[in-house]
Parts: structure tokens; sequence; C-alpha cells
């Protein structure tokens, strides 16, 4: 079920051993940012198209690794495949985002079906074959999804929000289909990490992009158990393939998320202070946290913050990463010029430079 080899850089970071130089990539390396992967976008008809078309995805999600070095690639796809699996609806609207038609009753959920999920998603595990096939062995591959809060947010709210009013008040409206709808998902999400694994995979990574906007007394619901189910059925057949979690601002949650729902390392916002970063390090793997504002603007001001990140980080378990994704308008020479401050590490400055 594994991978046949394990690239030794990227995995041993997230399985708790401090790396001589931490291993790095970027959330979002593929996308709007790279001129070539803006090239392949215009030449099909939708974004989804693009997700599941296996020879243009893979293509996408090499292009960061052949520009940086990254240590390693991550899928490129969407969290919304999984709901599009599922039976829901899903566009995106070119400068809006994704839409889909809300979730609001007992009834909508139940049309949902678990059954065709593999079906449906075979053109993204063929993807991550194919990447998997291309990349050397010193380059990891991570899957991903959505967990099922952030997932069932989108779902109901009907796409994005400011303040995903809809989908906050659901499950207080409607406890009964808010559980049957986190249930589905959680299984769905099982199977469909558990599908990019077979598919060669090396590593995972759980979105959780809108924890913060959980209320505290639901957080262990909502955000917690959900995991932790996730966690426990993928490593009860793919033990040694190591769980990344980024619960997205957690805030005061993050020690208790971490220390709750099994994930072997623990992706950083950028508002986490580095010093309590540091104390999460003694329990976990951690992951982050360039806030990606300061990729956009580089010069100085991304060095000397990459350089803190690395100070107090990189002599521990560390995957050097951003509190977010690449935002589009990321100039290519800034992510070239951060990408050779990691690999140059400690030379590059700081404490042991």
């Amino acid at each position: 079920m594994e991978p046949e080899h394990v690239p030794q850089r990227l995995i041993g970071a997230l399985t708790g051993q401090a790396q001589q130089r931490p291993p790095f990539w970027f959330m979002r390396q593929a996308g709007r940012y790279l001129p070539e992967y803006l090239a392949i976008r215009g030449s099909v008809g939708s974004f989804l198209d693009l997700c599941y078309t296996p020879k243009l995805a893979a293509e996408v999600t090499l292009q960061p690794i052949r520009r940086f070095a990254m240590d390693a690639a991550i899928l490129f796809s969407d969290i919304l495949v999984v709901p599009h699996a599922l039976g829901q609806a899903v566009d995106f609207v070119e400068g809006e985002g994704p839409r889909l038609p809300p979730l609001r009753e007992e009834a909508d959920i139940a049309a949902l079906s678990l059954e065709p999920l593999h079906h449906k998603l075979a053109p993204v595990y063929e993807t991550v074959d194919r990447v998997a096939a291309q990349i050397d062995e010193s380059t990891a591959l991570i899957g991903f999804a959505g967990a099922p809060w952030t997932v069932a947010a989108y779902m109901v709210e009907g796409g994005t929000s400011k303040d995903f009013a809809e989908a906050r008040t659901f499950p207080y409206r409607q406890p009964r289909a808010f559980a049957r709808l986190m249930d589905l998902l959680t299984d769905a999400t099982s199977q469909y990490l558990l599908g990019q694994v077979a598919a060669g995979a090396h590593a995972l990574q759980l979105f959780e992009s809108w924890s913060g906007i959980v209320p505290a007394e639901a957080f262990d619901a909502w955000v917690v158990e959900p995991t932790r189910r996730i966690v426990s059925t993928v490593k009860a057949q793919a033990p040694g393939v190591p769980i990344i979690g980024f619960p997205r601002g957690a805030g005061l949650h993050y020690a208790a998320y971490a220390s709750t729902t099994g994930i072997d390392a623990l992706g950083l916002d950028q508002a986490v202070p580095l010093d309590a970063a540091c104390r999460l390090q003694g329990s976990h793997a951690v992951q982050g946290n360039l806030d990606p504002a300061l990729l956009l603007v580089g010069g100085d001001a991304m060095r000397r913050q990459a350089i803190r990140i690395l100070d107090a980080l990189a002599d521990g378990p560390f995957v050097f990463n951003l509190g977010h994704g690449v935002l589009p308008a990321t100039p290519v020479d800034h992510v070239a010029a951060l990408s050779d401050v990691i690999r140059g590490w400690p030379a590059t400055g700081g404490a042991r430079g």
C-alpha cells in the first residue's frame, strides 16, 4: 500500500528527525504566479477540467519542482473534488471562486453518495501515479484533502464567504443533517487519501482552512474528532505515511489539535509566534510559517524573516513552508530567492551561519 522509496529529507523531518538542512515546499507552489501554469490553464475549459486531466495536472504539479527544486511536490487538485465526487455540482467562476448548490436540508445530504467516489476521482489518482513516476528518489510527493469541517463549510454555504454564516449556523439548525454530512465527509476523505497513497503519495496533508471560524465549544466536535477518525483510518492501512494537519487560524487550539488528532506534523499559519512554534515543536514536527505577503514583497524583509524562522526551528524536526498559499501576484524571482535562502542554510545567515 505504501510507496517503495522514502524521500528521507522530508519524510524524516515529518516523522520527528531534525535535518541538517530543513526540507521545504510551499502551499500553492503550483499555480497562477507561474507563467507556465497560466499557459496550461488557458488551454483547458475550466479549472475542474484541469484537475481531472492527469497529463496536464501532473505537468502543473511538476512545474515548480523543475524551477526551484523543492523537496516535495504537492498534488495539483482542489479540496472540492470530494463534494463533486459525492454528487454535488461544483463550478469555479473566474474572479469569484467556487460555486455549489448549497445544502440546506437533510434531503440534500441524503442525495449524496460515497459509492462513485473512487470512480470519479480516478483521474486524480492517475495524476499521483504520473507524478510519482517522474520525480527522483529525493523528492517527496504530498497528497492532500480538505478536512471535513472546511469542505462542509463550502458545501453548506454554496461557495466562499466573508463570514460563512450559513455554515456556522447549520450545525445548530440541522444537527442531525450536519452529523450525517460530517460522517460522510470523514469516510470519503479517508478513502480518498488512501487512494492517493495507493497511487504513490509519500505523505499527506489535511487542510482545515476554516478552523479559525469554529467556536471554542465546538472545536473538538467539528475539527478534532473528524480529523482523528481520518488519521486513525489512514494509519491503520498506511502506518508509514506521515500526515500533516494544517488547522489554519486555530490559535489557542493548536496544541490540543496536535496532541489529540494523531497527526505527525503540525502546519502553522503566519499568526503563530515563533516562541509558540518552538513549544509545539517539542512534541511534533512543525511546518511553516512565512507570511505569503513577505514572499510577495521579497527582498531583505523576506530574507530576514525566513532566517528568523530557520534560527528558531531548524534545529528540530521542521519543514519550511508558508503560513498559507503563494499569492497569485508573487514574482517568480522572489520564490527563487527564498528557495536559495533555505537551500543554503545555514551558510545563508542566522545563528548557525
